[in-house]
């Protein structure tokens, strides 16, 4: 997955303060229960060392997100007195958390996208006749989205009430308009609900490439929710897929690695490979562990395993990190991506392999 969406983060030198809170609406008096986290929250930063300029900046932002409907999250960074950051989550964090830190504590808003999957979700309703010669009128939603993220920050949404009667004509015209949204969403699947006999009629019509992409689904199709289009049934479709983008790099991975090619793997091959800009997509069994450290300098690239390594880089005043946050910075800093390949589809050595943009003799192996 592209990390862009996280370059504001960035862009100021920090200390943080990075906050992941519960704010779902579906609860007895949700302002209440978020107001009691916030509350334990801020306790925690203020013994961290945030000053009151600082809270106070987060505070106004803490379950602002009024307009999501059901289960959800927020993720809410801030530095130097200012908002950098306020991301919905689509699922509550396991746990409430704030730190305070000299990096932002991005890794669990990262693996919210994750699998970031694009996709084109679709309703036809209709309740008459399954004929062209009723009364009545055929009613299309469609909205593109990532999934799980689109799930809280639904897409674009295109909304059409067609007669009965010229729906066999006008599906064909329907057709050609879905094709060329799904193909400027990079659409991976076309998620199709609905009436069986208006949802036929307009799979026949569509391009062969699009309706090769489309999936069946059945149950509730609600269009009111606020939520994403279909989203259950989303849910159902893409748990434990990853995006086709992301396999398709896992296999241009196992390619090169195969030929001693433009890849490497291990923690000290792939630091090495983050440290001379070579890294394209950093390949991950699972997001590293809170014990993980690493040493990093006042630049994404100045990145190492141990402290006397960076100070040879001449890093006057080293700080040893989380891994998962120094990483992260590296990445965006580098306009590297991630992603996170199950180990039962890929084992890398030590959890941890890079597909790189170039390869030279000093290429760590």
């Amino acid at each position: 997955m592209r990390l862009s969406f996280l370059e504001p983060l960035y862009s100021e030198p920090g200390p943080f303060a990075s906050v992941y809170l519960d704010t779902s609406r579906d609860v007895e008096h949700p302002e209440r229960a978020i107001a009691l986290r916030w509350q334990r929250l801020r306790d925690r930063l203020t013994r961290q060392g945030a000053d009151r300029a600082l809270l106070k900046v987060l505070e106004e932002v803490v379950g602002a997100d009024t307009e999501v409907p059901g289960t959800h999250g927020q993720a809410i960074f801030a530095a130097h007195g200012a908002l950098v950051l306020d991301g919905e989550l689509p699922r509550p964090p396991a746990h409430d958390s704030a730190r305070y830190g000299t990096l932002p504590d991005a890794m669990p808003l990262v693996t919210q996208h994750i699998p970031e999957i694009p996709y084109l979700a679709v309703t036809v309703h209709y309740g008459g006749l399954p004929t062209a010669e009723t009364h009545g009128w055929v009613t299309l939603d469609a909205e593109t989205g990532t999934w799980p993220a689109s799930n809280v920050t639904p897409g674009e949404r295109l909304h059409l009430r067609v007669v009965v009667a010229t729906w066999h004509h006008t599906a064909v015209r329907l057709g050609h308009q879905l094709d060329e949204w799904a193909r400027r969403a990079h659409a991976d699947a076309v998620v199709m609900g609905g009436d069986k006999w208006a949802s036929n009629v307009l799979i026949r019509r569509l391009p062969h490439a699009l309706r090769d992409r489309v999936v069946r689904v059945g149950g509730p199709t609600a269009t009111d929710t606020g939520r994403a289009l279909l989203e259950p049934q989303l849910n159902t479709v893409f748990h434990g897929h990853m995006a086709a983008h992301d396999r398709a790099l896992v296999n241009i991975f196992i390619g090169r690695h195969a030929l001693h090619g433009a890849a490497t793997e291990g923690l000290s091959a792939t630091v090495a490979a983050l440290q001379r800009g070579q890294v394209a997509a950093l390949l991950l069994n699972h997001p590293p562990g809170s014990s993980l450290r690493l040493w990093a300098g006042p630049q994404p690239t100045l990145l190492t395993l141990t402290e006397e390594e960076l100070i040879s880089f001449g890093v006057r005043a080293p700080r040893e990190e989380r891994a998962d946050e120094a990483l992260v910075r590296t990445l965006v800093g580098t306009s590297a991506e991630l992603v996170v390949v199950p180990e039962s589809e890929l084992s890398l050595d030590e959890g941890v392999g890079a597909l790189l943009r170039y390869a030279d003799p000093g290429t760590p192996s």
